[in-house]
């Protein structure tokens, strides 16, 4: 019989989620980055997000301390910076930015170029919870691309992209 940790886990394999590399530069400018589906909007006034990050990575451990983060959310064509950020390639920390073109945001956080939209953030607040550091940003810069096709997405253990759209439902 599986415990409720186990059950949780199925239940949110079955919910997708969009992808991202969170990322943040250290003390001595070191870059850090880690794939991430847990993160949204916070408000429209002023422009907030937030993301929650296991506080074991780097980027758990570093962005409290630089005050900086930025979420670059991927498109369909950028499953190789996925995959190299949620350390499946074998890549030490700062050597994951050699997959994908960065430059180094207003806040200080590697930006993503190519990226549906990265959110470039200052650091408001950040609120540990169990194995987690929720990131709370003010957005000081959003980086939108002009045709960035489809975004990358991750449901029941895979990356994918989005379906067809469904028709509208009829109205009652």
């Amino acid at each position: 019989m599986a415990d409720a940790r186990d059950l949780f886990r199925l239940g949110m394999r079955r919910v997708s989620g969009t992808v991202t590399v969170v990322t943040t530069t250290g003390p001595d400018g070191e870059r850090r980055g880690v794939t991430a589906t847990a993160f949204c909007s916070l408000s429209a006034d002023p422009p907030s997000v937030l993301a929650c990050i296991n506080r074991e990575t780097w980027v758990g451990q570093l962005a409290p301390v630089s005050g900086n983060f930025c979420i670059n959310v991927l498109s369909a064509d950028q499953q190789d910076v996925a995959e190299v950020f949620a350390g499946r390639a074998g890549l030490a920390a700062g050597e994951r930015f050699g997959v994908g073109r960065w430059h180094q945001g207003a806040s200080g956080a590697p930006v993503l170029e190519g990226a549906l939209v990265s959110f470039d953030c200052r650091l408001d607040k950040a609120v540990d919870h169990a194995t987690h550091v929720i990131l709370i940003g003010a957005v000081i810069e959003t980086v939108t691309e002009e045709d960035p096709g489809d975004a990358l997405i991750y449901a029941d253990g895979h990356f994918t992209r989005p379906a067809a759209p469904l028709p509208m439902a009829a109205s009652a």
